[in-house]
């Protein structure tokens, strides 16, 4: 029997959370895309908090006009933005 979208999507997420873990000097980069949007989050996992997130839903990209590439580059160079205001060079891309 075929898995409805929220189990297959609680199964990547398991797989993924196995492998990688993020910290507050070094978060895990959490990247999700659907067929509209993109998001994107800096999440400390041993305090279990999101430290910045950024999506093409924000009040900075609704009247951004352009290609899903181009308002992905956005949403990275926001989410780069917001890690180096709260002082994070590197980060754990989960994957």
């Amino acid at each position: 029997m075929r898995l409805s979208k929220t189990e297959r999507r609680l199964r990547i997420r398991r797989r993924i959370r196995k492998v990688s873990s993020g910290t507050a000097s070094t978060p895990r980069l959490a990247v999700f895309r659907s067929n509209k949007e993109i998001y994107a989050q800096l999440i400390d996992d041993v305090n279990g908090v999101t430290l910045a997130a950024s999506s093409s839903r924000d009040k900075d990209f609704s009247a951004a006009k352009g290609t899903k590439i181009e308002i992905a580059t956005l949403v990275g160079k926001a989410i780069a933005e917001k890690a180096k205001t709260i002082k994070i060079e590197t980060v754990a891309f989960d994957r």
